[in-house]
């Protein structure tokens, strides 16, 4: 009887770890295809004004079409993105977490579309406008490659641990570092754009950022994993 009921545990636990490496999977999946479709139309777009790369002189033409509809897409993306976690989750954590494994998966293969596409990035060094909500945000394209990675291992550890095991979870003041890394990101790539916004919207759609703290970089991206080098810490202690 023990025999059998130990049997049916360890069945029921391997069919509920199989359902989330599907669900994990089926995310990837859309993300994937969003990052073709992301790319596609970034590839119209930059074409259709002549901006196949975004770094050089009056990098956002907007005047060749409504500027609106370029912001309203990059939210759409968002929602999209956030739509599908909300799907794949049952909660708030693992909804959270499949958010940020999409949102990684998305923004990696975006620039490995857009480099298939046509050929940049030339390098992961190469300047790129990374988002224009609230103002323009501009970073080297290894840096939300990286920011992705981390997204990524951080969506499967919140989207696999258990809701009712809290020893799983970080503790309150690692997310609290967490913030503090995110809002030190935003700065840095906003950073440029916010020294010009006094002199008005021409001169931060048209200013060309020259220089990016890799230091303060790594500080900030360190923060922002915190979670996770909590989480793994403390699986570690449960184990010894």
């Amino acid at each position: 009887m023990i025999k059998r009921k130990s049997i049916s545990f360890f069945t029921m636990k391997f069919v509920h770890y199989d359902m989330k490496s599907s669900k994990l999977f089926v995310v990837g999946m859309f993300a994937v295809a969003m990052a073709w479709m992301e790319a596609a139309t970034v590839v119209y777009l930059r074409t259709l004004v002549n901006r196949i790369n975004p770094y050089q002189i009056h990098p956002l033409p907007v005047a060749a079409l409504p500027a609106w509809i370029e912001l309203v897409r990059e939210a759409a993306t968002l929602l999209l993105l956030l739509s599908a976690a909300w799907l794949a989750g049952t909660a708030w954590r693992n909804r959270s977490g499949y958010f940020l494994f999409a949102f990684g998966m998305w923004d990696i293969f975006y620039y490995v579309f857009l480099k298939a596409i046509i050929g940049w990035p030339v390098t992961l060094f190469d300047w790129d406008v990374l988002f224009l909500l609230p103002v323009p945000w501009w970073g080297p394209v290894l840096a939300p490659v990286l920011i992705a990675l981390v997204m990524i291992l951080g969506g499967i550890l919140l989207s696999r641990n258990s809701a009712n095991r809290i020893d799983h979870h970080p503790h309150k003041f690692s997310w609290l570092l967490c913030a503090a890394g995110i809002f030190a990101l935003l700065y840095l790539f906003m950073r440029g754009s916010l020294m010009v916004l006094s002199k008005g919207k021409e001169a931060v759609e048209n200013i060309l950022p020259t220089d990016f703290s890799w230091i303060f970089f790594a500080a900030a991206l360190c923060l922002m994993a915190f979670p996770i080098f909590d989480t793994v810490f403390r699986s570690i202690k449960r184990r010894s």
